[in-house]
């Protein structure tokens, strides 16, 4: 029979289809491939993106030139634009602002082949180092109050390059999911004085029916009432509610699950559409004890349509320690060590 289960967190509701679940064969995929032609990301390429705002290259090149290892460049065609004031002001009963924000583009890796998932750990450990700095840079501008990174991975996931790249997208305000998932949180803690990603972390260590991985620093999971079959999350198992906060440690922990997890993924669902999303603290606030930053996985697999629109409900055909089994399983090679690129 089919169970509905309640995300403990925003207390959103999902149907998880125990009776027919589906097996990774039996989803309809359509592998990411690479196309090859023209890419404005590729090395001797750079005069075609706009002006670079960070790169990491060990030979200390020129700005704007190859031998870079991550490089983050304005994106050509914003989502939001980065000069003005927010100018609030209403419409009658409706509310409106300039649309103010910063939009850019980590590109990975200057390998146009390589995707994040076949980078050593160590050149994914850069990439995080990119996402902090960039944070830590834009959260000085007042008028920002949440960073959003994110990954789409192939064009079924919403990318338009096929060179492996994640986006970063300032906002002058925080997001309503965003603030839904505060103030779940928050609750929980009012109400037991622990923090929800804390206690999922204890119970689902002690359970293991649902993980997926462990390192020293994270562990990698299917959540009990997942949006989509396969949804995995990496949480880190030192409280903190802000990614930017984090040790070098921790982006060396996170490096390693990341591409455990990404390689399993490829292997069991057969280098899937994917987006990646970052989960952490409003840039404005202080610390906070209820909220635990984490790394949120989504294999395109299924799609949304008219039941989900209209009543919030998700339907997953995979339960979750299925989904876990299948990915915990899975046999992979070891990655071979490497030095960072980061000074």
């Amino acid at each position: 029979m089919p169970e509905l289960r309640k995300d403990p967190i925003i207390g959103r509701w999902v149907i998880i289809s125990t009776d027919r679940s589906k097996r990774p064969a039996d989803f309809s995929r359509e592998p990411v491939t690479m196309k090859g032609g023209f890419c404005p990301f590729c090395p001797g390429n750079e005069s075609k993106t706009p002006p670079e705002v960070l790169a990491y290259r060990p030979n200390g090149a020129a700005r704007d030139t190859d031998g870079w290892t991550v490089r983050v460049v304005p994106n050509k065609f914003p989502a939001l634009g980065i000069e003005g004031g927010l100018n609030r002001q209403a419409e009658g009963m409706f509310d409106k602002m300039n649309g103010i924000g910063a939009h850019e583009v980590i590109i990975e890796t200057p390998q146009h082949e390589a995707t994040l998932g076949t980078l050593p750990e160590k050149r994914i450990e850069d990439v995080l180092w990119a996402f902090r700095d960039r944070i830590v840079d834009l959260k000085k501008d007042r008028r920002f109050k949440y960073i959003l990174i994110f990954k789409n991975h192939g064009p079924l996931a919403g990318a338009t390059l096929e060179h492996a790249h994640a986006q970063l997208i300032a906002l002058p305000i925080v997001p309503k999911y965003v603030i839904e998932e505060l103030e779940g949180s928050k609750q929980y803690y009012i109400y037991k004085e622990r923090c929800v990603f804390c206690d999922i972390l204890r119970q689902e260590t002690e359970s293991g029916v649902r993980v997926v991985g462990e390192n020293e620093g994270f562990l990698t999971l299917a959540p009990y009432a997942p949006r989509f079959p396969f949804e995995t999350w990496i949480i880190p198992k030192r409280h903190e509610s802000a990614f930017e906060n984090s040790s070098s440690q921790v982006y060396e922990g996170l490096a390693k699950a990341l591409k455990n997890l990404l390689m399993r993924a490829d292997k069991v669902l057969d280098n899937p559409a994917y987006n990646l999303v970052i989960h952490t603290a409003p840039v404005q606030q202080a610390a906070m004890d209820h909220y635990h930053w984490h790394v949120e996985f989504m294999p395109r697999l299924t799609k949304i349509a008219g039941f989900e629109w209209g009543t919030g409900f998700y339907q997953n055909p995979t339960p979750p320690e299925e989904a876990a089994k299948y990915l915990r399983e899975a046999k992979i090679e070891t990655a071979q060590p490497e030095m960072a690129a980061k000074s």
